[in-house]
């Protein structure tokens, strides 16, 4: 099946986040504290915590700040209480985004979006009026050049909903969420390692946008990225400059 040129986008966006380096931290701590509210402390019992911190361990977390923050998520020490909340909106050219953030105060937390979205360009939409151009899965993505009949033969024999095949030659597995473990586990058990992998909001259908727009989108995309209390955004704008 073919798709649209991921590979680009995604790089693009890793690295304006290596940029970033100083908050990444910040953002994996915050996942760490409310999937083991959640889910608890156990990471055999835990999917989700367990990819929070594969995610720190990759990002040369150590291993005591990643248990500390464990154990104050399920009690055993003093922490801040952070709770999820998600804003949708539209950006440059119609382009749909949706912002997932971990707060501790959601009158600053929706005050500082809705600034960021009115103030380049965007605007702040109610509940549900992006969504669903987006779907809700595991991700991997190989770069171009990588063994297409291998990667599917694994995929789809370990649960993988569709193998795609983008634009720019680059190959895209998406499953349910919660077959995300075990499709990650059957391509490396494979020798297949994928050069991004996550569960995430991918867009359904994508917005061109083109020069000074492309430009207006990415800065609005920064400053949204650069709040403190967002983790992540997702938007269907594939930007040329």
């Amino acid at each position: 099946m073919a798709g649209h040129s991921k590979w680009a986008n995604i790089q693009h966006r890793k690295g304006r986040q290596d940029d970033k380096r100083g908050k990444v931290w910040t953002r994996l701590i915050r996942e760490i504290v409310v999937a083991a509210r959640h889910g608890g402390g156990d990471l055999s019992m835990n999917p989700r915590l367990r990819l929070a911190v594969d995610k720190a361990k990759a990002a040369n977390m150590p291993a005591d700040t990643i248990r500390k923050n464990i154990d104050k998520a399920t009690g055993n020490l003093e922490g801040m209480h952070y709770e999820e909340v998600r804003y949708e909106g539209y950006g440059i050219g119609g382009a749909a985004l949706i912002v997932d953030c971990m707060t501790d105060n959601r009158v600053r937390t929706v005050a500082e979006v809705r600034h960021a979205f009115s103030k380049y360009g965007g605007h702040l939409g109610a509940e549900g009026s992006v969504a669903f151009q987006f779907k809700h899965c595991g991700q991997f993505v190989f770069a171009p050049g990588a063994d297409e009949d291998r990667v599917m033969e694994v995929a789809l024999d370990a649960g993988a909903d569709d193998v795609i095949n983008d634009a720019d030659g680059a190959l895209e597995v998406i499953c349910p969420p919660a077959d995300f473990e075990k499709v990650l586990a059957a391509l490396e058990g494979a020798r297949l390692k994928p050069d991004h992998a996550e569960v995430t909001m991918r867009s359904e259908n994508t917005v061109s946008i083109e020069g000074a727009d492309a430009e207006r989108m990415q800065k609005l995309l920064d400053v949204i990225e650069d709040l403190d209390d967002v983790q992540a955004v997702y938007h269907n704008a594939e930007m040329a400059a």
